[in-house]
């Protein structure tokens, strides 16, 4: 009598399926890149175009976020040690301090303590010149942003008009029972991704303006602030 050998293969079936959906994902992984650069050499140079727009509007805010924030950081004990300095008379420890503190409150403030002897209005004067100084160091390529906001959404309906042109044009052409339905396919592709991207685009640069320049005005705020006490300070009778 012969023996036949049973063979286990649930653990063959598991693997097959793994496989299976494995291939499925990188399937569908192609298929969005192949979507995304799928609407001809025009279509993907608009989409080339609206990712450079992508990094580079990536790229400004994070930068220019990094350097607001380092402006920011004020010590405290700052303008306490200015006041001690300036009532004793120690004018040249109070320059070292400011040229010692890399913020714009100190550049502000050592440029009004170099002015000391001067009328109070050239100080006012020397003093709003420096704040506007700093002010546009902040605001460095931060336009940039808001250029950007406006270009990426534009680029994105650029890419919206070509592929429907792209579409209709196909379907003009072509008999009607012998549309080529990719050819058709590759303009709507065109015509939807370039939108959606170009208004990720659009939305990022936005946010991200208004959440600098919101940052500045605060660092506005807090130089006005002590060049006021700071001017108050030079008020005082002897």
């Amino acid at each position: 009598m012969f023996h036949f050998l049973q063979v286990d293969t649930t653990g063959v079936q598991a693997l097959a399926g793994a496989a299976e959906q494995g291939a499925e994902v990188v399937k569908k992984e192609l298929a969005l890149s192949e979507i995304i650069f799928s609407g001809g050499i025009i279509g993907q140079s608009i989409m080339v175009a609206i990712f450079i727009m992508l990094f580079l509007t990536i790229y400004l805010y994070l930068e220019r976020f990094m350097a607001i924030k380092k402006a920011a950081k004020i010590d405290e004990n700052f303008m306490t040690q200015i006041k001690m300095f300036i009532a004793q008379g120690k004018i040249d420890q109070a320059k070292v301090l400011c040229a010692n503190t890399n913020t714009p409150v100190a550049r502000l403030i050592g440029k009004g303590i170099s002015r000391i002897g001067k009328p109070l209005q050239d100080i006012n004067t020397a003093i709003e010149n420096t704040g506007k100084l700093e002010v546009y160091k902040m605001e460095k390529n931060i336009n940039l942003l808001a250029t950007l906001s406006g270009a990426g959404p534009m680029t994105g309906f650029l890419g919206t008009v070509v592929g429907m042109v792209m579409a209709f044009h196909e379907m003009s052409t072509a008999a009607s029972a012998r549309i080529d339905m990719g050819v058709l396919a590759e303009g709507i592709y065109t015509a939807m991704m370039t939108t959606v991207f170009g208004l990720i685009v659009g939305i990022i640069a936005y946010v991200g303006y208004n959440h600098l320049v919101s940052n500045i005005d605060k660092i506005v705020h807090q130089l006005e602030a002590n060049a006021v006490e700071f001017l108050d300070l030079l008020n005082e009778p002897a």
